[in-house]
């Protein structure tokens, strides 16, 4: 990762032409990125067929004082029985939160699903079943090929509920018409 910026609380937008349907046009929270690879959760795939009341009964966790339902996400391809939860940073487990940038946290402990449902978790969550990763040197080889553009994250594009919205909003963000992207090059 020598001539690449650590991109640890930026946002990737996948490009019109991205070739691999699970990113098709995805906006990715960067929650890491070092030279040994790079993690991030899709924030912009909601999972319609995931309650996360259901969720919560599935991890035997009582819904105690639940007044909102936290939309579930398709996080990424990679151990999607897994669940990690973006947050603002006013809440922190004892057992595992990280922060990831300025306000912004992410949280794979059960103590947070346990804390949101008797309704003393962040003030603002999302909920990404799985997670996209990439090895060492993939994020930077796919940025070099122009797969993906990088901006900003803000608290309303993370936890906004309007999905179909999110990247293009990201994409606003950096200033870039979406309807001025092509999906395929051309030659001169």
């Amino acid at each position: 990762m020598t001539d690449t910026t650590d991109l640890t609380g930026k946002l990737l937008i996948a490009m019109p032409d991205m070739g691999d349907a699970r990113f098709d046009h995805a906006v990715i929270f960067i929650c890491a990125h070092s030279a040994d690879g790079a993690m991030g959760l899709i924030v912009n795939k909601p999972a319609p067929e995931v309650r996360f009341s259901d969720l919560l009964e599935q991890l035997s966790i009582d819904e105690g004082e639940l007044t909102t339902d936290v939309r579930v996400h398709f996080g990424g391809p990679v151990e999607t029985g897994r669940g990690f939860v973006l947050h603002t940073s006013d809440y922190a487990s004892g057992a595992g939160t990280m922060e990831v940038s300025e306000g912004i946290a992410m949280t794979a402990t059960l103590d947070i699903l346990e804390d949101i449902a008797r309704g003393s978790g962040p003030k603002r969550s999302m909920l990404g079943l799985g997670y996209a990763g990439w090895g060492p040197g993939q994020l930077e080889s796919e940025l070099v090929k122009n797969g993906w553009l990088i901006c900003d994250a803000t608290e309303d594009i993370l936890f906004g509920r309007a999905a179909e919205h999110k990247w293009t909003a990201a994409l606003k963000v950096l200033g870039i018409d979406p309807l001025m992207l092509s999906a395929s090059g051309g030659s001169a």
